[in-house]
């Protein structure tokens, strides 16, 4: 059975195709799995591996026929050998055959459009070298500071409360309040915008709107800094020597702030909740044998951000995985199933600490250039909000937590969790497991102790008794605080603070 040798269409008749429950629902022409009906892809993964090996066949909406790419080596052959495989779907069958209409629900994801992942030669060199050029200027201290702030900021919304919801209260927000100031667009955040981020890569029925929605805010914002430059990324790749037009900067405006948001957002939610419901994990977090990046890397093989990546493209007849691919058939590659390989991971359980060979970036010339982003935003925010809730624990049983799952990602919908209400914390301060509450004066170990403030008494009520005269206590002067020398902090922790932005 092949990918592209079934028919196309179906009975069509309610009566006659299987109900929900039947072995056969879910199954279309061919005998083919709607990957886009499974609740839960990575079962059905497994499933296929079994039937297929390291490459399935299965159908998408409106049953237009994809590979899925299974196999963790297999992944690797497919985005290293950009002489059989490419992104440009222009050559893609049952796009050129009028399968797939402008409406279908995958087609942002799809079309084919001016941007580095889509392009070759000297084409993608051109446009990637704008990409990664821009990227290159982004100050990664800079960069920790934004995720401190939102981070201060999103938390003072519920500290005080003592519950929350992790995912729409923080882990859905932080990304995209991060990835506007690195734009230079700190004014279109809000809560439509991440809303519109959401749906458009979901997949519905309002997907294309919503990508409209965005597109319109970067086509703006392009407009605007091309009139008025400023130190921003889209500043930089506006005016890198690659000569980008206003269409090629929206398009990978677009691309980075799509790929590094959702991204993003399923990593922070997996390390999360992973900390709240292994106690093993958050034993080794917190006892030092192991680093929130470690954390993060560990969840990168785990749950990665992007279950599959839409797609690569056969330019000619080929052979992978054991099936016979054809020139012009669209592949997925499958990150979530190839992290998972049996052939390479036959102990789930085992820690992955120290290995990056994960495939949850990709690989080969198209493999995400701004991961490091992703990878920072999620490490300082996970840890900005540890430091700020130490106590945090999760507020239901494990087994009620729930996933969104998509043909591209697998989203945890709710993270309810409680902790001892705190105060509110200045958002300019580094966040801590002790808050000084806003408004309150700054003092150190090492610092003068500051002055004591008289505190005025109330007034005696005037039908009191009266009191016999006191003598009068002579004042005494305070002596004056004797300065003391800042302690000298030694190098780890002196680069600790240079390296956290404080």
């Amino acid at each position: 059975m092949t990918a592209e040798s079934h028919p196309l269409t179906g009975t069509g008749d309610p009566i006659l195709d299987p109900p929900p429950g039947c072995p056969a629902h879910g199954l279309g022409p061919g005998g083919l799995h709607r990957l886009y009906e499974a609740e839960e892809p990575n079962d059905l993964y497994v499933k296929l591996r079994d039937e297929y090996g390291p490459v399935a066949p299965v159908l998408l909406h409106d049953d237009v026929p994809m590979w899925v790419v299974l196999g963790h080596a297999e992944n690797l052959q497919l985005v290293s050998t950009p002489a059989k495989f490419t992104r440009d779907s222009r050559i893609w069958t049952p796009l050129k055959e009028g399968m797939v209409k402008p409406d279908h629900p995958l087609m942002p994801h799809i079309a084919w459009q001016p941007i580095a992942s889509h392009a070759e030669g000297d084409e993608h060199k051109r446009l990637r070298g704008a990409v990664s050029g821009a990227m290159s200027t982004i100050d990664y201290r800079g960069l920790r500071r934004y995720v401190r702030r939102h981070s201060q900021i999103l938390v003072n919304q519920f500290c005080e409360r003592g519950r929350a919801d992790l995912v729409g209260r923080f882990a859905e927000h932080l990304p995209m309040a991060v990835m506007c100031e690195i734009f230079g667009m700190a004014g279109e955040y809000s809560d439509r915008l991440v809303e519109a981020a959401r749906d458009a890569l979901k997949g519905t029925e309002t997907a294309i709107a919503s990508h409209t929605y965005v597109m319109e805010i970067l086509q703006r914002h392009t407009a605007r800094r091309r009139a008025e430059p400023a130190e921003d990324f889209t500043s930089y790749l506006i005016n890198h020597p690659a000569g980008l037009t206003d269409d090629e900067v929206r398009e990978h405006l677009r691309l980075v702030l799509f790929a590094a948001y959702e991204a993003t957002v399923n990593l922070i939610s997996n390390v999360l909740r992973v900390v709240l419901t292994d106690p093993r994990f958050r034993a080794r977090l917190s006892g030092g044998e192991m680093t929130v990046p470690e954390a993060v890397e560990q969840s990168l093989w785990d749950e990665p951000p992007f279950s599959t990546i839409f797609a690569y493209f056969a330019k000619q007849d080929t052979e992978l995985g054991g099936q016979r691919i054809r020139q012009g058939d669209g592949l997925l590659l499958g990150i979530a199933p190839g992290n998972v390989d049996p052939r390479i991971r036959p102990d789930l359980a085992a820690s992955m600490m120290g290995n990056r060979s994960h495939l949850a970036f990709g690989g080969g010339p198209h493999e995400c250039p701004g991961q490091d982003i992703g990878r920072v935003i999620a490490d300082a925010g996970v840890d900005a909000l540890l430091m700020r809730l130490p106590d945090v624990r999760l507020d239901c049983p494990e087994e009620d937590l729930s996933w969104r799952a998509s043909i591209a990602s697998r989203h945890l919908v709710s993270l309810p969790v409680r902790f001892e209400p705190k105060e509110q914390q200045e958002v300019s301060m580094p966040p801590s497991h002790s808050p000084v509450p806003i408004g309150h004066s700054i003092w150190y170990s090492g610092a003068p102790q500051p002055p004591s403030v008289s505190v005025p008494q109330p007034a005696e009520p005037a039908d009191s008794p009266a009191t016999p005269p006191a003598t009068e206590p002579q004042p005494v002067a305070e002596p004056e605080p004797v300065p003391v020398p800042d302690r000298p902090r030694g190098v780890w922790q002196r680069f600790l603070r240079w390296w956290r932005g404080y």
